[in-house]
């Protein structure tokens, strides 16, 4: 029988931090299949490195071919290597939760193409993540800076302004002149376009978002005014030629300028962490959030959110949450990629930082089925390690579930003024 933590992990809405959620017009009109919708995640990564080929994977995406059972069985024997990972298991979930399949097979998948058709109707994205996976709300990152108010729930759809291409020294500078009317030509342009992108979408934006992780370390300096202006010259002569110094000197300017724009229009900044989605590619010295110091220790009064626990850095981000009040640790993600490590980050971090510096989930998922998936495996597993401090007398089961809630819902509230976004999208 569920404990009174249990049911009350279940029955209290999950904020989610972030997606990667296509919009509604994409989900209805472009997808996914049964097999995207089940497969079309972060799986795909662990099916090549258990062995199938990245063909036989991206064969098993191909939403052009109508045969399943030969898109599948191509993997059938990778996907038996990697059903217990958190990515298989957030696989099995959509299965019996959205299709009523006990195990995924052949016939099985065939047998539920009829139940697929229905998914794709409109507002069937909205129902899937308010009322299957009981989120109270959703923020996305969908990779561009223009945030508006979704017709599709908007309330519960909010939207990061993308800061990546600036924080990676490559400023995508046509679309940047056609969203703010600005040409850049030199530094002080580029700053008032940067200026205009903050005007423009800051009234409904959540938060500022950047992965450069990805791209370029996140070791930051902090660069003068001269060096940036020499570097945005060396790129508008030439890209291509640009050097590595020129970029990192470049990108650094650019995300300090960001920080310094969302504290002045009161937004936090998210930041990628740790792990790579994909697989085979992952310099390890650029990932680790210690390489922020310098930048959390020169803007005191900005909110940094750095997300995915750091994995397998986590005790490093603990730490930071610990010593630097501007710092927030986000799960998003971390529950699918090792769902042990995520749970045991929770017990760590609750003997070791403030309360009110941690976010329980985000699904980081472009379809809502696996968002419905990863928000099970967050509640399961968080629920797996507040018991735990019950259980073995570190907390009792009202503290546990004070604690459950302020990690689901009222640090996120606070941090991204939650009820002060939602009122002012209900007027607009």
């Amino acid at each position: 029988m569920p404990t009174q933590l249990a049911l009350h992990i279940q029955q209290t809405a999950l904020c989610d931090t972030h997606e990667h959620l296509r919009s509604e017009k994409a989900y209805v009109e472009e997808g996914p299949d049964l097999l995207q919708n089940l497969f079309g995640n972060y799986v795909s990564a662990d099916l090549v490195v258990a062995g199938a080929s990245q063909a036989a994977v991206d064969a098993l995406l191909d939403a052009g071919n109508p045969d399943v059972r030969g898109r599948f069985a191509a993997v059938r024997q990778a996907w038996d290597a990697v059903r217990h990972t958190g990515y298989g298991d957030a696989v099995r979930l959509i299965a019996r939760q959205i299709y009523d399949i006990n195990e995924i097979t052949p016939n099985t998948l065939e047998a539920a193409q009829a139940r697929h058709a229905a998914l794709t109707r409109p507002g069937e994205r909205l129902r899937l993540l308010s009322e299957v996976a009981n989120l109270d709300h959703v923020q996305t990152d969908d990779f561009v800076r223009p945030c508006h108010v979704d017709p599709s729930g908007p309330d519960f759809f909010f939207y990061d302004i993308s800061w990546v291409a600036f924080v990676n020294g490559r400023p995508d500078l046509q679309p940047l002149a056609e969203e703010t009317g600005i040409e850049v030509r030199d530094l002080p342009s580029l700053r008032r376009a940067m200026e205009a992108v903050f005007a423009q979408n800051a009234p409904v934006a959540i938060a500022i978002k950047s992965q450069h992780a990805y791209n370029r370390t996140l070791n930051w300096r902090a660069r003068s005014d001269r060096e940036a202006a020499l570097a945005l010259a060396a790129y508008l002569h030439n890209p291509d030629e640009m050097t590595e110094d020129e970029r990192l000197c470049l990108g650094d300017w650019c995300l300090a300028r960001g920080v310094e724009l969302g504290i002045e229009h009161d937004l936090p900044f998210k930041i990628h962490t740790g792990y790579y989605a994909g697989h085979s590619r992952m310099p390890v010295d650029y990932i680790r959030a210690g390489n922020l110091c310098g930048l959390l220790a020169a803007y005191p009064t900005a909110r940094f959110v750095l997300m995915h626990i750091a994995y397998p850095y986590s005790q490093e981000a603990v730490a930071l949450a610990k010593h630097y009040p501007n710092v927030y640790l986000d799960l998003c993600w971390a529950w699918s990629i090792d769902p042990y490590s995520a749970a045991d980050f929770v017990r760590r971090f609750i003997h070791a930082a403030p309360a009110n510096k941690l976010f329980a989930f985000g699904g980081d998922t472009s379809w809502p089925a696996a968002a419905v998936a990863y928000a099970h495996q967050a509640r399961r597993w968080l629920t797996h390690s507040l018991q735990a401090e019950v259980d073995e007398g570190w907390l009792t089961e009202a503290e546990a579930m004070a604690l459950a809630t302020r990690f689901m819902r009222e640090n996120q509230y606070a941090c991204f003024r939650l009820a002060e976004k939602k009122a002012f999208v209900r007027q607009a």
